[in-house]
């Protein structure tokens, strides 16, 4: 087995077959061509993006409940959950914020 990009894994045989196959195996970042910055900010967004759905869920919110708290909409928040490019993180921040996260919780999402 090893491990993608996404946390996955996938096991050797699998990956020989796809390759054999004319599929390339590798990471969104090369396949994308980002930067170690572009990069970084994509996974900090996304890591930003499922702690809010974690978060939501752990506190029994449904998505009109949490848009409710944070002054927003519902497709709003389904967006944020998504990891939807036109939310900012801002937004994401924020919306932990009024969640109950606190600074020293989110601190974690910026350590390497």
């Amino acid at each position: 087995m090893i491990k993608t990009n996404e946390g996955k894994l996938m096991d050797v045989a699998k990956r020989k077959r796809r390759e054999k196959a004319g599929w390339k195996v590798g990471t969104a970042k090369v396949f994308l061509g980002l930067s170690q910055g572009e990069a970084s900010y994509v996974e900090l967004k996304l890591f930003l993006a499922k702690e809010l759905l974690k978060r939501r869920k752990s506190l029994g919110l449904s998505q009109v409940d949490m848009a409710k708290r944070i002054r927003s909409s519902q497709s709003r928040v389904a967006k944020m959950e998504a990891g939807d490019p036109s939310v900012s993180l801002d937004l994401l921040v924020r919306s932990l914020l009024a969640l109950g996260d606190t600074p020293l919780v989110l601190q974690k999402a910026f350590s390497p």
